[in-house]
């Protein structure tokens, strides 16, 4: 990946507004802001949150706080946690998260 074209900017995701987001159960909370080409977002799953879809987007997924699960279409599952990340690029693997206890991503697509 380049990056060009995106002066220096400081973010106060605090001040994002929040959109939600419903899974098959609970909810996501996005806090997103866009770079050309470049979506960089907080985002929050409930406890019980089940996404309502398989993602075929790549995305750079760092774990802030709690766990959660990374289902792979093929039936293989992840356990991340606080300080672990992952990487999927478009297309490779289809993939989708749950998480019991809520968890909250940093995440660059």
């Amino acid at each position: 990946m380049q990056i060009t074209g995106i002066p220096f900017g400081v973010i106060d995701w605090s001040t994002i507004e929040p959109v939600e987001y419903p899974g098959t159960t609970g909810n996501a909370v996005w806090r997103t802001r866009e770079f050309g080409g470049i979506r960089a977002r907080m985002v929050e799953y409930s406890p019980g949150y089940l996404a309502d879809h398989w993602c075929s987007k790549g995305h750079v997924v760092l774990v802030l706080e709690g766990e959660f699960e990374s289902e792979l279409a093929d039936g293989r599952k992840f356990r991340l946690t606080a300080g672990m990340s992952y990487q999927v690029a478009d297309n490779a693997e289809a993939h989708r998260s749950f998480t019991a206890t809520g968890v909250k991503l940093f995440i660059v697509d």
